[in-house]
């Protein structure tokens, strides 16, 4: 089974009788997510499931219409119109001294781990516990983030690791940082209901530098996986296949979506007056539930723009490089240069990104007259970064 398809149903290879459920990650030997003991490992050597394999550039053309304003199902990557060039790159310029094709490798290889776990439990009940009023947490949480930490801490010992469920590990000291979120959109796992996926996004100084999320798809009793990666400067790809943002340059032909957390403050309420006014003047918009997702979708020209306030380094590392990689644009919400400690996120295809600031950005700028804090936050004490 390749890395970019978990399934419910699996075929075994003998009599081609349909097995209920994946086969459990935790019984399989650990051997099989972990690089050589050597510290100049190629791409080659990796699991076959984890290798970063070339592919051709997705070619999925416009359904035949009569409309002018026909779009394509996912967008083609020949096709697309570059970025404003006024909006500066937020991705690390180079992963470091780990080469791109080791470290997306190891990177695809945890979040299949952690993918696996939830997939076994997908169908299963279950025991949910409370972070607050109405943020979740499970045992799937849990567990999956203790396969990806496995996987990780295996390859690169001395890196340092921000998880959603774990906290800060490591070497505060280390150029790398993990930001994992082993089950992105929790609400939705615990209902059945997609979206949610596994994020894992690798900073490099501070910058996104290669990151993998696995999506579910599909729902109860049909689940499905794809996966979207991307490394600096090497583009992005969904199960092997190269993707781009949408060509599309007009809001009101756009699908935006957008996210609200648990603090129901003025941030809150503002929100809710951006997704009525973009409800207004767009084809709509959507609330999923899974930053990670959410983006991912941007990358893949399926939705043109993404925004939410407060969201934390776990949930938006992996994303964001995939829309940036994909040809994107990454910016605060008051439209300043972005980082992932930032407490505000809007992605877009680039060419509709001047416009949805006309109304996010004074929304945003009169917030922070009312006092309400966008300082950075959840940066680790002397990580270096290059800002």
């Amino acid at each position: 089974m390749g890395i970019g398809s978990l399934s419910t149903k699996n075929r075994s290879a003998a009599g081609g009788k349909q097995q209920e459920g994946i086969k459990p990650f935790l019984s399989a030997p650990m051997a099989r997510y972990l690089l050589p003991s050597s510290s100049t490992t190629a791409a080659s050597s990796l699991p076959r499931n984890a290798r970063a394999s070339p592919a051709p550039i997705l070619a999925l053309r416009a359904l035949a219409s009569r409309s002018k304003h026909a779009r394509s199902l996912m967008a083609v990557a020949s096709d697309q119109p570059a970025a404003p060039s006024k909006y500066p790159k937020m991705a690390a310029p180079t992963t470091g001294p780990v080469p791109a094709d080791e470290l997306l490798g190891v990177i695809k290889a945890a979040a299949k781990a952690g993918a696996e776990v939830v997939m076994e439990a997908v169908n299963k009940p279950r025991n949910i516990q409370y972070k607050g009023v109405a943020d979740l947490v499970t045992d799937t949480d849990k567990l999956s983030e203790s396969v990806i930490l496995e996987v990780v801490t295996k390859n690169f010992k001395d890196h340092l690791i921000l998880g959603e469920e774990g906290g800060l590990i490591g070497d505060s000291l280390s150029e790398y940082l993990w930001c994992i979120d082993p089950l992105d959109g929790t609400t939705n796992f615990a209902h059945g209901y997609p979206s949610f996926s596994v994020s894992i996004g690798v900073l490099f100084r501070g910058k996104p530098a290669a990151a993998t999320v696995v999506e579910f798809c599909g729902g109860p009793m049909c689940w499905n996986t794809r996966t979207i990666s991307a490394s600096s400067g090497k583009g992005a790809y969904c199960n092997g296949q190269k993707i781009h943002v949408s060509p599309t340059e007009k809001v009101e032909q756009s699908l935006l979506v957008t996210g609200f957390g648990y603090e129901h403050d003025d941030a809150w309420l503002t929100n809710i007056n951006l997704f009525k006014e973009f409800t207004d003047v767009s084809r709509g918009v959507r609330r999923l539930g899974s930053a990670a997702a959410d983006m991912s979708h941007v990358g893949l020209g399926i939705t043109e723009a993404y925004w939410e306030y407060r969201l934390k380094p776990w949930d938006m590392a992996a994303g964001v490089l995939i829309v940036e990689e994909a040809g994107g644009v990454v910016t605060r919400m008051d439209g300043g240069e972005f980082t992932v400690f930032d407490r505000s996120v809007l992605v877009s295809n680039g060419t509709v990104h001047d416009q949805l600031l006309e109304r996010i950005r004074p929304a945003t700028e009169d917030l922070k007259k009312k006092g309400i804090d966008f300082s950075r936050w959840f940066k680790p004490d002397n990580y270096p970064t290059d800002f």
